[in-house]
């Protein structure tokens, strides 16, 4: 069975031959992180993505303490189409019990997610959130665990995510080249922090894809702003809610904005955005097909610029709590 799918660009991936959609999946919230989400609705949403183009889903058996995993396998095998069909990302080394970035632990855990995501392989395995464990270690011991993984056929490449950007020239320098073929960057490419860019041609020179998630700032570049528990500073905050609430009042969106800008820089393959409903789905396939066509609102952005310029690329430590 094949369902039709409407045309999105395609972005390659690095050196690995991959061609992610301009928009990724994000699936933490198939998991109910941010409020509960019915089976039936995770498995409508994973189809209208697919549907609209979208042919990248990233995930991690911490998000939801595993719940996202099967959310997402469940959504996917109902799509019945080919496996080459889409590009599946998991993490391992960060769980709902806490952080385990040891050869024994990474292997069992793709077994365990193959098995919530019903599949044979993934494209993709990222050590998460390597910033809380040791960067020695993670260069020592676990890639090359995840070498061995591939090699096994379990997954297909290589990744590392984290916030820190320090964290990844770290461990690419200190690793043989081609063995990390991705990073995942968060909250380092949006119209508050463009920090990623700086890593940009370094990363180029490496071979190494990039992929960058939550262009709203984990919620700060939207009306209602970010979670409680958001690490940002008080200054950060209330820049990023002036910013919000003068789009509104010129009938804009800052969300669609702030996609659109991290969607504008093609050295990044894929924005990887958290969607858990069909509605959302439709809102950001609607910003980049409005990006494709008439481009940016250069006078918002400026206006949104202006109000962010005394906070801009300021970022916030690591904490356990954020994601």
């Amino acid at each position: 069975m094949s369902i039709p799918q409407a045309k999105m660009e395609l972005r390659p991936l690095g050196n690995t031959g991959l061609k992610v959609s301009s928009v990724g999946f994000g699936a933490s919230p198939l998991g109910s992180v941010f409020g509960p989400v019915a089976e039936v609705d995770a498995v409508a949403t994973v189809r209208e993505a697919f549907r609209q183009g979208i042919n990248f889903f990233d995930t991690s058996p911490y998000y939801g303490g595993t719940l996202s995993e099967k959310m997402l396998g469940k959504g996917l095998k109902a799509l019945q189409v080919p496996r080459s069909d889409y590009i599946v990302a998991t993490k391992c080394g960060r769980y709902e019990e806490g952080f385990d970035f040891s050869a024994e632990r990474v292997t069992k855990s793709i077994d365990e997610s193959l098995e919530r995501l019903q599949l044979d392989y993934v494209d993709i395995l990222h050590c998460h959130d390597i910033e809380f464990g040791s960067l020695d270690q993670i260069v020592s011991e676990t890639i090359p665990a995840l070498q061995k993984l591939k090699r096994e056929g379990k997954t297909r490449f290589i990744g590392i995510t984290g916030l820190p950007l320090d964290i990844f020239t770290y461990v690419l320098d200190r690793v043989p080249p081609g063995t990390v073929d991705v990073i995942l960057s968060y909250c380092h490419y949006g119209v508050n922090d463009s920090t990623l860019v700086d890593l940009i041609p370094y990363l180029k020179g490496k071979g190494v894809g990039v992929i960058s998630a939550s262009p709203l700032a984990m919620g700060l570049l939207t009306e209602q702003g970010g979670p409680e528990w958001h690490p940002a500073s008080p200054e950060l905050k209330s820049a990023c809610k002036a910013a919000a609430a003068h789009c509104k009042s010129k009938g804009k969106k800052i969300t669609k904005l702030a996609l659109q800008y991290s969607l504008a820089n093609k050295e990044v393959s894929s924005v990887l955005v958290g969607m858990s409903s069909v509605s959302q789905v439709e809102e950001n396939v609607a910003a980049v097909r409005e990006l494709e066509d008439l481009g940016m609102d250069q006078e918002t952005l400026s206006e949104v610029e202006a109000i962010l310029e005394p906070v801009k690329n300021q970022t916030w430590p690591s904490g356990i709590d954020q994601k």
